[in-house]
Parts: C-alpha cells; structure tokens; sequence
C-alpha cells in the first residue's frame, strides 16, 4: 500500500484556560498548561506525568486528567492494552495491572450493541486495527459497520495511533493485505478477527479472536450496520494446512492454535462451498501500514482530529461531549494521553474541535480521538504505588469494560 500523509486545514476551538500559552516558552515543558491553570500535577514514574486542570469550553467547564509520557526516557514504553482476546472488554485499571502498567488510558469504539440483531451476540471487538506487542490481532471493519460518532471526512475505520519498533509515535493507516489459496485457486481475504466483514468476502477468524459466536461478522452491509444478517453463509476450518470440517453457518467456541476458521458470506460463501474436507489450504495474512516501510508495536483505531498542527476540515463543533484522545509532539518522542472528567459538573465536554485545539494548545502536532462517554477512563499509579487507580470519574459512575487501551510502562 503506497505510504500517504495528508495535511489538514485549520480548525478553531474555544480554550479560555490556554490565553497564557504565548507565555509558556520559559517554562521548561513546551505546551505545558499554564501554571495558575494546572490544580494538581504528580510524578508517576521516571518519564511519566500526571496533571489535571479545567477547561473553560463553549458549553461550560470541562476538567481534564492529561499523562505526559516521555517515550525518549530509556525506562519508558508503551503498548495495547488488552484483555487477552478480541471478542473480549475488561475495565481499563484491570488490563493496565494484569500488564504491569504505570497507567493508562481506553481506546478505540466497539461493538457495544445489537439491538437491530436480536439473538446475536455481542462480541465487544473493537472497530479499527489492533497491534499488540507486535503482534497482528485484527483489521479494520467497514466504515458503515463502525460504532462511534460520525468520522470527519476523509477519515476511514483504517485510521490508526501507532508506535513503531523504535518507539515513536505517529498517526498511519493499515490495510489488510491476505489470500486464501488451494491448488485451484486464489481468493482475496476480505477480514482478520472482524465482527463485520464486507459484503461478498471470506474473512479469517484465529485463536486471538477468543470463544464469542462468529455469526455478527456476517450481519449488516457495508454502508449501514442495522441491515438484517445475511442467509448466505458458510464456514470451513482449517487446522495445520488442510479443511478439517465445514458448517453452513458460524459458529463459536474458542480456536485452537494453528487452526483458522474461514467464514463466507453471499460470493465468499459460494467460494467457500468448493473446498473439500482434506484439501490443502494455504492462508495468509497481514496488515500493511500507508507509510512506507513502518513496523509497528502497538497500533488502535479511532480517528484524527489533529494533523502537522492543524485540526482537520469538518471536525463537528457543535456536539460537546466527554472525551478521550491522544496526542504526538517532538517528531512522536512525545505523548500526550487526555480524558475528560464525566463527573455531572464537568460532564457537558468538548466538541470534536475543541479536543483538537486543546491538544495543539497542549503541544501535540497530530492527535487522535479516542472512545468517550462511559468509555473515557484515565488511570495512573501514585509515585512507588503497585496499582493503578482511576483519577477521572466514568461518566457512567462506573468504569467501563472496554476492548482496548494504551498503556504506559516503566522500567528496564
């Protein structure tokens, strides 16, 4: 896939706390809040920061909980924050001291609801691409299959915040790039560990999907996710190489390893139907990022909303909400992780716009909108703590079980 960056045109937000910002250059933090702004600011580890302040918005206060995460600093690093399977939410705090987190924040939108499909289950994976540790867990569904507010244009369910193999960050697009061969023939895979697969397509299902029924990847279109769930299905499993058994619909339960489960609907069905209990079968995956030649260790899908410094064309203004994002400054050396308070005082938010000219206020040259609402969870050890606690308040009043997030990690 042939490497693209674009630049967006300049957006606007209304950031009463940020008039000091002209003011920050002696203040030894580039982007730092101003210092009368910040109500509590706390070491969480060597590299890692841990601030909150108010932001005087269009519609009312928000109070922000920002990580500042020095990935420069040789004891820092960050990764995906997961809870063991695709098909699978646990609460942000949980995954981050599963993983031995200093902190962290939620991350992509999910399959939260079936309403439309009832009978279905719900399997809680996450919208956009997953990367964990480098490992390749799942590509991204089609845009109209995606939970979540509206995208900006030119925005895409491929959209990922990413960190490279030499621990930089930055904002990139992956694609999935797979085939299904057999000695007759070769068909194009149009899926990894997806709740939704495109219309006509064979999508792949390995043991990182967990045990959640397969059977929501073959409900919805393309381009509107409530549409009924096809009647043109097949599955085949293929364990070390060859068709072991075949079904007409999906099934559930966990994969083993070494075993792929293929499942067709409508066109991918019918090709489906030709293979034969024994035949070889050769599959390949991988997602392939726009950028050139860029090897990721963790990657997750949201959207951006901040790019070389100017927010995207199109970012709603009008919709405030709470909020969680991530921000990229000094060349990726530096993040800048935010969620919004959801507490009934501060729970009106921020507009899409306003979030990206907070995080360019901030510091950050791109940035990427996170899952918010019940979702938004920011999490972070006391300095020598050996847990993490939530520091925002969910504006559930509880926190929520979620697919993904980004943690950070400290130590040798």
């Amino acid at each position: 896939m042939a490497g693209r960056h674009k630049r967006y045109g300049a957006g606007r937000s209304v950031l009463a706390f940020l008039t000091a910002f002209g003011a920050l250059a002696g203040a030894g933090l580039a982007g730092a809040a101003p210092a009368d702004a910040v109500q509590k600011r706390a070491r969480v580890a060597p590299g890692v920061t841990y601030e909150e302040f108010d932001i005087d918005a269009a519609k009312g206060v928000a109070h922000a909980h920002v990580l500042r995460v020095d990935l420069a600093h040789p004891q820092v690093r960050v990764d995906l924050l997961h809870p063991g399977a695709v098909a699978s939410r646990a609460q942000v705090s949980r995954m981050a001291d599963a993983q031995g987190a200093v902190a962290g924040v939620n991350g992509d939108f999910f399959n939260i609801s079936e309403a439309q499909h009832p009978g279905v289950e719900v399997t809680g994976a996450s919208v956009g691409p997953a990367i964990a540790a480098g490992r390749s867990l799942k590509a991204a569904v089609p845009q109209g299959q995606r939970f979540g507010p509206a995208l900006p244009p030119g925005t895409t369910t491929e959209d990922v915040f990413a960190v490279d193999t030499d621990g930089r960050a930055r904002l990139d697009r992956l694609a999935l790039d797979g085939s299904v061969r057999t000695a007759d023939e070769q068909l194009p895979l149009g899926g990894l560990n997806q709740y939704a697969l495109p219309v006509g397509s064979v999508g792949a299902f390995t043991s990182e999907w967990g045990s959640v029924s397969r059977k929501r990847a073959t409900c919805g279109t393309d381009t509107d996710r409530a549409a009924p769930c096809s009647t043109d299905t097949y599955e085949v499993t293929v364990r070390d190489g060859a068709v072991v058994s075949a079904a007409d619909t999906p099934g559930g339960g966990p994969i083993a390893a070494g075993t792929t489960v293929l499942v067709g609907r409508e066109a991918g069905a019918r090709q489906l139907r030709e293979f034969a209990v024994g035949e070889e079968v050769g599959i390949e995956h991988r997602l392939v990022a726009a950028t050139d030649g860029a090897a990721y260790r963790l990657a997750l899908g949201g959207y951006p909303v901040l790019s070389g410094g100017s927010p995207l064309p199109g970012l709603d203004d009008t919709t405030s909400a709470v909020r969680t994002a991530v921000g990229i400054a000094d060349g990726g050396r530096r993040l800048l992780l935010l969620a919004l308070d959801g507490a009934a005082a501060h729970r009106t938010g921020l507009t899409i716009a306003e979030v990206a000219g907070t995080m360019r206020k901030l510091g950050s040259d791109d940035a990427f909108s996170l899952d918010g609402g019940g979702s938004s969870t920011l999490v972070a050890r006391s300095a020598g703590g050996s847990a993490v606690s939530v520091r925002n308040h969910p504006s559930g009043g509880a926190e929520r079980a979620v697919p993904n997030g980004i943690g950070v990690f400290s130590g040798a």
